[in-house]
């Protein structure tokens, strides 16, 4: 009996310290390229070059359009690279706004590995890329990301599509046999940050999400004082939610308030 309680326990601690050592390959979802040029993804757009402070050089879309009331700066999710971006672009660009499309390090053939520092320090150097008004629109861990940035400089507008309360949080959720909040590195605690926030806001949410759950969503809009938007049998990667007509007129609110 005692035999098998030890080997019981030594199994459970080799699993503890495999999800410790490779957590952010759990968290984070890379696709490198190639890409093209922001002109022949777009008609018009410029390839934009961001510098962190911690010294990388990370590329970018900036789709530039003059007398724009604002430009979005996309914050993107865990996976995929700046191209999945482009028909959200194209929605805004289409309603008078300038965008810039980024990838953080490790994506979109970017150097460098993906962390919640490392994304802090990606997020400020696309801020520092851009004059004039801004909006954050930041979807899922991105949200996160945007989240961040506001308590460093407030946008005109924050939107934020299927936010989670926290990593830890949305972790528990799917795994709710490991100590999540002792074992992450990365925190993300979008709860604490919003709630500081005081700028006009809108959160994005579909009711039938899988990986963020509603719930999570709805604590982050009251937190964030913001306007809510539920979409009815909407999973997280629904195109819908990626650039469907309810993102793209949210965003467009926000520009103008």
């Amino acid at each position: 009996m005692r035999r098998a309680v030890l080997i019981a326990l030594a199994v459970v601690v080799t699993i503890v310290a495999v999800v410790f050592t490779f957590q952010r390959k759990l968290v984070y979802f890379p696709e490198p390229g190639p890409l093209p040029s922001a002109d022949e993804a777009m008609p018009g757009g410029r390839d934009v070059r961001l510098v962190t402070a911690d010294g990388l050089m990370l590329d970018g879309w900036h789709f530039e359009l003059p007398d724009a009331l604002a430009t979005v700066i996309v914050f993107p999710g865990n996976a995929g690279n700046r191209s999945g971006r482009l028909s959200l672009a194209q929605g805004l660009t289409a309603r008078g706004l300038s965008v810039l499309l980024f990838d953080y390090r490790g994506y979109g053939g970017n150097p460098g590995k993906p962390s919640e520092e490392g994304l802090t320090y990606d997020a400020r150097a696309a801020l520092d890329l851009i004059d004039g008004p801004v909006v954050y629109f930041g979807e899922s861990l991105g949200a996160a990301v945007a989240a961040e940035l506001a308590t460093y400089r407030a946008p005109k507008g924050l939107v934020l599509r299927s936010p989670f309360a926290s990593l830890a949080a949305v972790g528990s959720h799917h795994y709710p046999w490991l100590p999540v909040r002792m074992l992450l590195q990365d925190k993300y605690p979008v709860l604490e940050r919003v709630s500081a926030v005081d700028v006009p806001a809108v959160v994005l949410l579909g009711t039938a999400d899988s990986v963020v759950p509603p719930a999570q969503s709805r604590e982050v809009a009251t937190a964030a004082r913001a306007r809510l938007i539920e979409i009815d049998g909407a999973d997280h990667n629904d195109p819908v939610l990626n650039s469907g007509p309810q993102v793209i007129d949210a965003i467009v609110s926000v520009s103008q308030a």
